[in-house]
């Protein structure tokens, strides 16, 4: 038995470099980031004071989008690309809380989310965590774990929660969701979040911070960010401002634009199904 302990952090990390996941992770207050990821969350607020809420807004859309998933569409197969570090509640807690059997991949081209999905995931039978990236869609349906732990004959639901703003426009955001979404099934949904750009203060500190510390985020009018949909039905309400996205309750009353804070803003949801 080797009794080594493992290299940390994990070889491919250079922790003086901030990284997607690892900022997320500070933002939401947990402990699996460096230095460098923390201040750089303090750049973020001195742009978007609010941009913890702002994150915790973005996880909350995640938690209600697979709870529809889940139990409103019967998905029982989940593609997470983007999942970054665990943080309660994860896609898979929330998922086989409502079907024990949901299968869920988990996707992330950070080398700290595998080496921390692994072991959070070690007696999690139906749940797995590859390293891939979003920017090569065939890569990850062609991952032999992938291909093993979901069936691509059966409606598989792709999420990209907090990442398709990461992909500059030159890079074909809308050509790489399509290459995820061609081979999968009638039934197949698509949940993403995105960063709308209607002018407003709020949305353009969040993007700047994000490019000052990432080198990526950016925002997008709200006629651009329904493009990302490919013209699939929508599931009601449709894409909307996260604050107003109860896609299990698509007659809740919701606050009005008017009424929003600041960083309430800054985000949108929206699920597509496959016909």
């Amino acid at each position: 038995m080797n009794d080594a302990a493992p290299q940390w952090p994990p070889p491919g990390i250079d922790p003086e470099v901030p990284s997607t996941a690892r900022v997320y992770d500070a933002a939401l207050g947990g402990k699996n980031n460096f230095k460098a990821d923390r201040e750089a969350v303090e750049v973020f607020e001195r742009l978007i004071p609010q941009v913890r809420e702002a994150t915790w807004l973005n996880r909350k859309a995640l938690i209600r989008g697979i709870q529809y998933l889940v139990r409103g569409a019967g998905i029982d197969q989940i593609l997470d690309i983007g999942c970054g570090l665990p943080t309660e509640q994860n896609t898979h807690q929330v998922a086989q809380e409502i079907n024990p059997d949901t299968r869920v991949v988990y996707v992330d081209n950070d080398p700290m989310v595998l080496s921390h999905g692994r072991a959070l995931l070690a007696d999690n039978r139906t749940t797995t965590v590859v390293t891939a990236d979003l920017r090569d869609p065939v890569g990850i349906l062609e991952n032999a774990e992938v291909r093993a732990h979901l069936d691509f004959d059966r409606p598989v639901a792709v999420v990209i929660v907090g990442m398709i703003m990461q992909i500059h426009e030159n890079e074909k955001p809308d050509d790489i969701i399509a290459a995820l979404m061609a081979p999968l099934v009638s039934g197949s949904h698509l949940f993403l979040t995105a960063w709308p750009d209607t002018g407003d203060p709020a949305q353009r500190g969040l993007s700047q911070g994000c490019l000052e510390t990432l080198g990526n985020g950016w925002i997008r009018p709200v006629e651009r960010l329904q493009k990302h949909f490919l013209g699939m039905p929508m599931v009601p309400p449709g894409l909307e401002y996260v604050s107003r996205w109860y896609p299990e309750e698509p007659d809740r009353k919701v606050p009005e634009f008017e009424e929003f804070e600041p960083y309430e803003r800054t985000q949108m949801a929206g699920i597509a199904v496959k016909p």
